[in-house]
């Protein structure tokens, strides 16, 4: 095998190492355009996991790494003028030109050719030469542009700014600074990597940062190499309390923005992208050196494993992508977090330290609690031994035991509307089950306001009296507050019941007329609905006020409107269905006209002590619909017509949607919405554990928590959730009947009892623990400061 390189950072470097470690024949060429001695950037930092890779693969590498690395393992966020600490996290990081110098001795010592101050031909030069050509160069690669339609990348240019920097202040921990100033927030993500320095990263909202005049300071292009020395010592003078009268040190310092890089294949023929030509994640959840150590592992492996460079470069990407994806869904919610840092600014220290932690959704309550008890019960000030989950809350004139809501969830097993056995029995049980609030599944308000045959409704007696009857008969052996949802599909109804992809499709000549905002078809095959009159509208409102009265009748406690998912009061606030050019199309205004006399009549109509909740699609997932500033318009407006807290869903408006699908991927709109504006929110979507509600809860992400298809996997799941935490308090009472089955029943070997096998016990690691060197004989290097 010949193999090329191109570039000779740790990931380049580390991956000729493994190859010629493992295949000693092979010939590999490394190509780096900088000297060999040339210096850039500053700390890197590992997780544990990432180190028993490393370990494993080249002891040596893993050795020499080891007696350079700073080790702590908590995290210090200042806010406010308070430090919280969380310890139990555990990192290792080490200069980046010291791991640099470590691959390359070890690249010599086993026959890497490096050409260092060599830029490297082209990739298809190198192709036709060469065996394989593993491209690893950079955020930037030539590589990936010369054959940008082959791998597809897409930049996701973000707004806030950065500049990478260091300090002759060594921090103790990872270090979180958040600086509320006059022209916005400022953070820093500091650490230690050697007992002489740290690396100092600040971070500032594109606005702010003008705003801070930082604008004005970077008022030219810079060289290579060069740093804006003057906005180094802007941030020295904004920064100064937590500097310690210490410096802060560029390298090449400027201001610049992240860009995620995502791409749809990796591999070109004999050549494959490596590293941040790949792919990148944003340096608040990791390294993008320790993603290219980690890429240069797989590869090698594959390469070894298949002997056939085709084979092998396919089962890298099949290997690896999941891995990478499951990190950037991570760095995206941890960047966004940081982008909207101010939205936070009213939380107590406690509260906005939890928050922090949790903001990738990989740390959780349940995680932060085993590493850091301490931590947690300081934050977690609700009462002890009851989780964020199993607190109460007022909703209206209505108190909810817990936090915990079964949203509607349709069985679409109603015969001309009326709810038969199953909605029944299903509505029971989950009333049974725990939960603080359950809805009824989506019911229809006339019969063409219904998505298939097989919904329910609330327009006649009968409908009625059959509710009737459910909330009744559930009554008798249940006080779970009881909720109904009432909706009319627009120009999503007249369909079959959904498929196992979810979708219904069109009844055809079986169905029945729609009505839309506008005369647009769902999709291609769909019926064009009729855009609706002003008399239209009218009747619709009237008949959503009278099922209102309906559903107070047969005894339901809160009622829901729903106002999203491309039904028809959702097609009225998008810009992407709504192309009126009346009083109900147009600006944000019009567009709410009709949603706000909706829920002004159905107000009136429902008793002014029983909650009334309004479901949104917060947003399309599509390019040109509603934006973050008009979802809080839109709240606001609901807000002030009656409504008593939204629940936040997104997407289902238009067909062509693309949603970053992920756990609790919707989340993030109920905390916009709950913390731009105060109106209390239910968080839903793809919230199936307990640890999540939890952290969603505590973090002030939401009032309320949705778990659907979890209650249907186990309609016990908010009482199984109690078993497992331990709790047996008010918020989760048990039916007598079933008290008998409220502890977990014991599995198999459970009254095994193992014997002691090692003669001394282990020291448990220790929960708090800094960065504090001895200082070392060995010179600090010679660096430019401001």
């Amino acid at each position: 095998m010949r193999v090329a390189v191109i570039g000779g950072g740790p990931g380049g470097l580390y991956f000729a190492a493994l190859a010629k470690k493992l295949s000693p024949g092979w010939d590999i060429t490394v190509w780096e355009r900088n000297t060999r001695d040339d210096a850039f950037g500053f700390g890197v930092v590992f997780s544990d996991e990432t180190l028993g890779g490393i370990a494993q693969a080249d002891p040596e590498v893993f050795a020499a790494m080891s007696a350079e690395f700073a080790r702590w393992s908590d995290i210090d966020i200042h806010y406010r003028g308070e430090v919280r600490t969380s310890g139990g996290h555990g990192f290792a990081a080490l200069d980046r030109n010291r791991l640099r110098e470590i691959l390359q001795k070890r690249c010599a010592e086993l026959g890497v050719e490096v050409r260092y101050g060599t830029p490297a031909p082209p990739a298809a030069e190198l192709a036709a030469d060469h065996d394989l050509v593993v491209a690893a160069d950079g955020v930037r690669s030539a590589t990936r542009d010369a054959y940008a339609e082959v791998f597809g990348a897409h930049l996701d240019e973000r707004n806030c700014r950065y500049m990478w920097l260091s300090t002759d202040r060594v921090f103790e921990a990872f270090t979180f600074i958040v600086e509320e100033r006059d022209f916005g927030v400022v953070q820093v993500h500091a650490y230690p990597y050697d007992e002489h320095r740290s690396t100092f990263i600040v971070e500032i909202a594109e606005d702010a940062w003008r705003r801070a005049g930082f604008e004005a300071l970077a008022d030219r292009e810079f060289a290579r190499g060069e740093s804006d020395e003057a906005g180094v010592r802007r941030c020295q003078e904004i920064l100064a309390d937590h500097l310690d009268g210490h410096r802060l040190i560029p390298n090449a310092s400027k201001w610049i923005t992240f860009s995620t890089v995502r791409t749809s294949s990796w591999s070109h023929g004999n050549i494959v992208l490596l590293g941040d030509a790949a792919h990148t994640a944003h340096f608040s959840i990791g390294s993008g050196t320790k993603l290219a150590m980690e890429d240069a592992l797989a590869l090698v492996a594959s390469l070894h494993e298949h002997p056939d460079v085709t084979e092998a470069l396919a089962a890298y990407e099949a290997e690896r992508r999941p891995a990478v994806e499951s990190v950037q869904r991570a760095a995206q919610a941890s960047l966004e977090w940081f982008e909207t840092i101010d939205r936070y600014a009213g939380q107590d220290p406690g509260q906005f330290a939890f928050n922090l932690l949790t903001r990738s959704r990989r740390v959780t309550y349940d995680n932060l609690r085993a590493r850091d008890a301490d931590f947690v019960d300081a934050v977690d000030t609700g009462g002890p031994g009851v989780p964020p989950m199993f607190r109460p809350l007022r909703l209206g004139g209505l108190t909810l035991r817990n936090r915990i809501v079964v949203p509607p969830l349709a069985t679409y097993t109603a015969e001309d509307g009326v709810p038969g056995a199953f909605p029944h029995a299903q509505l029971a049980a989950q009333a049974l089950g725990g939960a603080g609030l359950v809805f009824a599944g989506m019911t229809a308000i006339s019969p063409d306001a219904r998505a298939t045959a097989g919904c329910p409704g609330l327009w006649t007696d009968d409908q009625e009296a059959a509710w009737r009857t459910t909330v009744e008969a559930i009554r008798r052996i249940s006080d779970t507050p009881l909720g109904i949802q009432l909706a009319h599909a627009g120009r999503r109804g007249s369909t079959a019941m959904p498929g196992p992809d979810g979708v219904g499709r069109p009844l055809g000549g079986d169905g029945w007329p729609t009505l839309a905002a506008s005369a647009l078809a769902w999709d291609e095959g769909y019926p064009v609905p009729r855009e609706a009159t002003p008399a239209d509208l009218a009747a619709v409102t009237a008949d959503f006020a009278a099922a209102a009265v309906r559903a107070d009748r047969a005894g339901f406690d809160v009622l829901e409107l729903q106002f999203g998912h491309g039904q028809l009061v959702s097609g009225f606030l998008s810009p992407l269905t709504n192309h009126r050019t009346d009083a109900y199309g147009g600006t944000l205004e019009n567009r709410l006209r009709f949603p706000l006399e909706v829920l002004t009549e159905v107000r009136a109509a429902w008793p002014a002590g029983k909650p009334l909740v309004v479901r949104i699609s917060a947003t399309e997932w599509a390019e040109g619909g509603t934006t973050e500033t008009e979802v809080i318009e839109i709240c606001r407006a609901l807000d002030a017509a009656g409504a008593d807290a939204i629940d936040v869903s997104t997407g289902e408006v238009v067909a062509h949607q693309k949603p970053a699908y992920g756990r609790s991927y919707q989340t993030p709109y109920a905390d916009l919405i709950r913390n731009a504006t105060g109106i209390p929110t239910i968080a839903v979507g793809a919230i199936s554990t307990y640890d999540d509600a939890n952290s969603i809860l505590l973090a002030g992400r939401a009032d309320l928590v949705a778990v659907g298809r979890g209650h249907l996997y186990d309609p016990l799941w908010t009482l199984h959730a109690a078993v497992e935490q331990g709790y047996a308090g008010s918020g989760a009472t048990w039916p007598l009947p079933w008290r008998p089955g409220s502890r977990k029943p014991p599995g198999p070997r459970a009254d095994r009892v193992p014997p002691r096998l090692h003669l001394l016990r282990e020291a448990a690691a220790p929960v708090h623990r800094r960065w504090l060197p001895r200082r070392s004989a060995r010179p600090l290097p010679a660096t430019a400061s401001c």
